[in-house]
């Protein structure tokens, strides 16, 4: 298998899981918090989601979905329309409105579909390609798309545990 179906084939499957773990939540199951130093899942989907736009939006040398479609505006932020959550206090988290699943969920697939487009017309050798990134220097595709994947992973995988601290298991 080659570098990019493994990725897409990842994205794919990091997706179901999400979506099985969001599937049904209430708006307050979305907002809860277990612990003053926690984040709630919907704080969590919005970072993992706005990580993406960045990352897929600078290999792509484009502007992110975030900036395209205005989901600055919609989500209330246009004082900072560069917020991405990253290394948010937790008074900043517990300030943060989380919007609605429906909406999180529309701007999480414009950026997905960003993302799954270029790896789609990606060629084999371009995955070797090296860029220059703001934050990790010089990186090529395979390495992003990487730490990319270890990302979202992670992310999903908290939304999991907070969803079965919250309803138990399978429920």
């Amino acid at each position: 298998m080659e570098v990019k179906s493994f990725i897409l084939n990842m994205l794919d499957c990091q997706q179901k899981t999400l979506m099985t773990a969001l599937d049904g939540l209430s708006y307050d199951e979305l907002t809860w918090r277990p612990g003053e130093e926690s984040n709630p899942i919907g704080f969590i989907l919005w970072h993992q989601t706005r990580d993406e736009d960045y990352i897929q939006a600078m290999i792509r040398r484009k502007t992110q979905v975030w900036i395209d479609e205005k989901w600055y505006e919609k989500f209330n932020m246009s004082d900072n329309p560069n917020e991405d959550g990253y290394g948010y206090t937790s008074e900043q988290v517990a300030a943060f409105i989380v919007p609605q699943l429906t909406d999180l969920l529309t701007y999480s697939e414009a950026t997905r579909a960003q993302t799954a487009g270029f790896l789609e017309a990606l060629s084999h050798e371009e995955i070797d390609r090296v860029i220059q990134t703001p934050f990790w220097g010089d990186k090529n595709l395979s390495q992003l798309f990487t730490e990319f994947l270890d990302e979202v992973i992670q992310h999903t995988g908290q939304i999991a545990y907070l969803r079965g601290l919250q309803r138990g298991i399978d429920k």
